[in-house]
């Protein structure tokens, strides 16, 4: 399936592409009833899947086996996954993207930080000699067929944000991202050192980026915008209301069937979705050139 194809398309058409960040199959299963674009959130991955932080602790076959059930799940949707520095080494970001790509991946975010690394909205990020990622870049670039790749910077001083986001602008990379955007003002700044690039905006709760709506970022530039965390921190919101309420209740269960309460059947019928014999759109997909598209609509109707 031309999955990079179809997510580039999506990124040239008018207005801003959400990508909403899921953090394991549950989110992704809730997310694709509300948006048909997912972006797989390295901080959402390490919190779920290790417990841990965004600081490099993610190994790159536990990402590369979540991606592969993403799409077996959900082969209608575009998948932007986050590989954080490329796992150190470019052989293995490129074998890595080689990987993702097979899978069914639609595109990677590969950024320019070094070890330890850290969420992008952090402070203390250090960042690799512009020389060194670049030619990671590259090498990442002649290593993938279809997929979009969106080159990433994490430099915080002002004139290297700009001489950066111009050197990237100048790759055979599909989109630039300059992370922990802190202003408007700075979004200017940027969409005009990048020319004609495709511009992504990253948006987390308590980031350094301010709150900005899909139009508004549509008029600022911005093709595309990731949604890193949404899930993550609604569900850690809602499984600590519920169980603060559970014990305040003595233990006694909320009544399932009350507006909004959601009890085993919700769940089991949300998940049978996912099983790929109940995708009959996937194997038209997979013969023609805009199966993915189709398949997409018919996903979402």
């Amino acid at each position: 399936m031309p999955y990079g194809s179809t997510l580039r398309d999506e990124i040239r058409s008018p207005g801003t592409t959400p990508l909403i960040g899921i953090h394991d199959m549950h989110s992704a299963s809730v997310a694709a009833q509300h948006y048909d674009g997912f972006f797989v959130s390295g901080f959402g991955f390490a919190a779920s899947h290790y417990g841990l932080p965004d600081i490099g602790f993610i190994a790159w076959p536990d990402m590369a086996a979540f991606v592969e059930r993403l799409r077996l799940a959900f082969p209608a949707h575009h998948l932007l996954v986050d590989i954080d520095d490329g796992y150190v080494d470019p052989e293995v970001a490129c074998h890595m993207v080689q990987r993702l790509e097979r899978a069914g991946a639609s595109g990677v975010i590969l950024e320019d930080q070094k070890r330890p690394r850290r969420c992008g909205h952090a402070d203390g990020k250090l960042i690799l000699p512009l020389d060194e990622y670049l030619e990671k870049l590259n090498l990442v670039l002649e290593s993938r067929r279809d997929l979009v790749v969106v080159a990433r910077t994490d430099a915080t001083e002002d004139e290297e944000i700009l001489r950066r986001a111009r050197a990237l602008a100048g790759t055979d990379a599909d989109v630039v991202l300059v992370d922990g955007v802190r202003s408007v003002e700075w979004l200017h700044r940027i969409r005009q050192a990048i020319g004609d690039k495709p511009l992504l905006f990253n948006q987390i709760a308590g980031g350094k980026s301010p709150r900005l709506s899909l139009s508004e970022l549509a008029d600022l530039g911005c093709q595309v915008a990731i949604y890193s965390t949404p899930c993550l921190f609604a569900a850690h919101s809602a499984v600590d209301a519920a169980l603060t309420r559970l014990k305040k209740d003595d233990g006694r269960l909320p009544d399932s069937s009350a507006p909004g309460s959601v009890g085993v059947r919700t769940v089991t019928e949300l998940l049978e979705k996912n099983i790929s014999r109940h995708h009959p759109v996937a194997q038209a997909a997979a013969v023609s050139p805009d199966g993915v598209a189709r398949a997409r609509r018919s996903m979402r109707a």
